[in-house]
């Protein structure tokens, strides 16, 4: 093997992993958004989940309880904020905006009183994720069996939610009605269907998955970081939209984040180049991003 596939294999198989947090919220966010709501709320859902699912693993020492309890804590706050916004008829990025300074705030002061401390949080002897075990032969294929196997089980989970997210948005009455309501709610309305209803929906699918994403980020360290999701809920938003509101698309364009953030964990040991703009990295690539995406979409706009 050449000196940069050596390099190369390692970089990827971290992207694939890097990639499911922004994969997971990206999948929930796009329910919402076919549903007609801009959920800029992930955030804060990713967050509750990171810290509910790493404090009760560590209490019980049952990990899929951990993870079970994070998950439930992130549609929780998913159901705040979607009840505020839609029965209460708050304006959605305000409360979007509100969830995320919730979540952030209630995190460090619940660690606080729990574990007396406002900086990084070690827990000791949390159960880890498990790594699916495949065939021998499989892992022995040149490339893609050391890209694609021995990845922990959130991994597999996450790529068979986009294809379930698929069948169900494409496929299904729920996935058109839903769509529907994001392109006309007036025609749900006359089916005697309230749009209300599948938005909600969409909202607590976006804290199923995400309360899943934040559950890897602190389950893979064993720790709570204050603000662990580091921006991820935003990058993820950014990728419903590079990937065309489609799940397979996002999956491409959360792939590309992730392998911006492999190169640039790779690159602060490897590279002459100030840390700084290293970890900078992945949000410069965002934004680059989003300028190209806008670009793309008033050239067809023009044409």
């Amino acid at each position: 093997m050449s000196s940069n596939s050596s390099y190369s294999v390692p970089l990827v198989f971290n992207a694939v992993e890097i990639m499911t947090p922004f994969l997971l919220a990206g999948i929930g966010g796009l329910f919402t958004e076919l549903a007609g709501m801009l959920n800029i709320a992930l955030e804060g859902l990713m967050l509750a989940g990171a810290f509910f699912s790493i404090v009760f693993a560590a209490a019980t020492g049952n990990l899929f309880l951990g993870i079970a309890m994070g998950v439930l804590s992130s549609m929780l706050l998913a159901l705040l904020f979607g009840t505020i916004t839609l029965k209460l008829r708050a304006n959605v990025f305000i409360t979007g905006l509100a969830t995320n300074l919730f979540a952030s705030g209630f995190t460090v002061v619940l660690a606080y009183q729990l574990f007396h401390t406002k900086g990084v949080i070690q827990f000791q002897n949390i159960p880890k994720l498990p790594v699916l075990v495949v065939p021998d032969f499989l892992q022995r294929i040149p490339i893609l069996g050391d890209i694609l196997f021995g990845h922990n089980i959130i991994v597999y989970l996450t790529w068979a939610l986009v294809l379930l997210s698929a069948i169900v948005i494409y496929r299904t009455p729920f996935g058109l009605r839903l769509r529907g309501t994001g392109i006309n709610a007036d025609t749900i309305v006359s089916l005697g269907l309230s749009p209300q209803k599948y938005q909600l929906a969409g909202i607590l699918i976006s804290g199923f998955t995400c309360g899943l994403a934040g559950a890897m980020l602190t389950i893979r360290l064993a720790a709570f970081v204050p603000e662990i999701t580091s921006g991820r809920g935003w990058i993820a938003l950014v990728a419903i939209y590079l990937g065309n509101k489609t799940p397979f698309g996002i999956a491409v364009a959360s792939f590309v984040f992730g392998l911006t953030e492999s190169f640039s964990n790779y690159a602060q040991g490897a590279i002459k180049i100030p840390s700084d703009f290293i970890l900078a990295l992945p949000y410069v690539i965002t934004v680059a991003a989003m300028i190209l995406y806008a670009v793309w979409r008033h050239s067809r706009a023009t044409r």
